[in-house]
């Protein structure tokens, strides 16, 4: 084959490549979708790109379309791949990220019948799918009946899951237990492990708790990551422990850690708790209008046009209210930037007002087209 053949060959496949994912983005008819991916996973190379089974699977999910779901992942079955414990696992683990357990339970039990084998690596994705569905009581069951009965041995993974169970249904004392067993069987807790109860600890209020598994860590010479420090970013916020929390994000920022917009959403939380921590807030609100590419939860901005309304700087609340517009964001009270625009008015900002009020109106977003100039200011 020539060069010039191979590259045209190479550029329609990506093209045709493209076009599919196209349609698993934009195509409005859910039906098209699942009939597009199963297509396309006709082609054996296809059905090795674990990110087409992901977007599909995510799409259909967001619109609760699990009949789909089931339709196009029960139609892998008759492929051989099948009998691959590694692609029969995305299966499992799909259905749990989509809150199908019945389905990822089901596609476990019937491995054997598939020919397919199952080892540590399918008991960990059954795990896992209790977990991603929220079916936390359900493992602790799967965890010491199984391992005896397909003759395997509970892995770090296994363990994180469990300690993850325990974790979100609030049993921290069964967590330190689990903690306490994985070492005894030889398995040494890592980061993920940590960040787990971390978050657990810190989250379900057992702040001293949390900080003993923090210096423990240390201790096991693991570094703490963006994870870890937004676990105990939480706690310090929830004890109100407003200045160690700013010492916290700071620290973070000297170790180049990643800090992203929920990081800042809880510091926001505390500062604007108590509605003394105005400059403090303004400081790290600045720093935030100044982060390319920084995703920031709408909560967060609602918290802080709030704050700043309530603290009567308005000017400070109309920057926030344009980076709203810029961003395309939506905030759920529309009548929040109306009391910006009133606030301004009152404070005779009439330029940053009618700024507003025509942003609105220029806005995608309908919500914000009912922004007006207060009556009983208008002349």
């Amino acid at each position: 084959m020539s060069a010039v053949s191979f590259l045209r060959r190479a550029y329609s496949s990506k093209s045709s490549l493209n076009s599919t994912y196209n349609v698993i983005f934009k195509e409005k008819d859910l039906k098209k979708v699942a009939e597009t991916f199963k297509k396309h996973t006709q082609n054996s190379q296809m059905r090795k790109k674990a990110s087409f089974y992901e977007y599909t699977v995510n799409r259909l999910a967001e619109s609760q379309s699990f009949n789909l779901i089931e339709e196009i992942l029960e139609s892998q079955k008759q492929y051989k791949d099948i009998t691959d414990e590694g692609f029969t696992v995305r299966l499992i683990s799909l259905y749990g990220k989509s809150n199908m357990f019945d389905h990822a339970h089901k596609l476990f039990d019937e491995m054997p019948q598939l020919n397919c084998k199952r080892t540590t690596l399918s008991f960990n994705a059954l795990l896992s799918a209790c977990v991603n569905s929220k079916n936390f009581d359900k493992v602790d069951g799967f965890f010491r009946e199984l391992p005896d009965k397909l003759s395997i041995k509970p892995d770090n993974v296994s363990y994180n899951n469990l300690i993850k169970a325990y974790c979100e249904m609030g049993s921290l004392d069964s967590a330190t237990l689990m903690f306490d067993e994985m070492q005894k069987n030889g398995l040494k807790p890592d980061l993920i492990t940590f960040n787990i109860l971390l978050d657990g600890f810190y989250k379900k209020g057992s702040f001293l708790g949390g900080e003993k598994f923090w210096v423990l860590m240390e201790k096991y010479g693991l570094v703490p990551d963006s994870l870890s420090y937004d676990a105990r970013l939480h706690g310090f916020v929830t004890e109100n422990m407003i200045q160690e929390a700013v010492n916290l994000v700071q620290e973070m920022k000297s170790k180049d850690l990643k800090i992203h917009g929920s990081t800042y959403n809880t510091l926001f939380k505390g500062l604007c708790s108590d509605g003394k921590n105005i400059h403090e807030a303004k400081k790290w609100a600045e720093e935030v209008l100044k982060t390319k590419g920084l995703i920031m939860p709408n909560q967060m901005l609602s918290t802080l046009i709030r704050f700043f309304c309530d603290n009567n700087d308005f000017p400070f609340a109309s920057r926030l209210s344009k980076s709203l517009f810029h961003r395309n964001y939506r905030l759920k009270e529309c009548e929040l930037l109306q009391s910006v625009v009133n606030g301004l008015v009152k404070q005779k900002n009439m330029k940053d007002a009618e700024i507003l009020v025509r942003l609105g109106k220029d806005s995608k977003l309908s919500c914000y087209h009912k922004l007006k100039m207060p009556k009983f200011e208008q002349k």
